[in-house]
């Protein structure tokens, strides 16, 4: 799973030497040692060689993040979901609404 992934993450990579993208088959995963991680390139273009060490970190769910205030927060949580009919509703007043949103606050 990594290493593929690695090897395609690298072949976004340009050469520091000659500025070419590295091609995904001249990328070598050397091995890891729990997140670091050492691969071996060679480009194509110029014919270096190099060595990259990477850090490779599993995802996690990142936290919110939020300008609502806490009362905000709780009402919005406490809401009820949106249905299809409220869903079908909002087409029906989109389909024939002119766009004009100054009179429809107005109101």
């Amino acid at each position: 799973m990594h290493e593929k992934f690695l090897k395609r993450l690298m072949a976004t990579m340009k050469c520091s030497v000659c500025g070419q993208r590295y091609e995904a088959s001249n990328v070598n995963v050397l091995g890891h040692q729990e997140e670091l991680w050492f691969l071996s390139v060679f480009c194509s273009s110029c014919h270096s060689h190099g060595l990259v060490a990477a850090v490779v970190k599993d995802a996690r769910t990142p936290e919110g993040v939020s300008d609502l205030t806490e009362t905000e927060l709780y009402k919005y949580n406490s809401s009820k979901d949106i249905s299809v009919d409220d869903v079908l509703d909002m087409h029906n007043f989109l389909k024939d609404f002119p766009g004009d949103f100054v009179s429809l606050f107005k109101k």
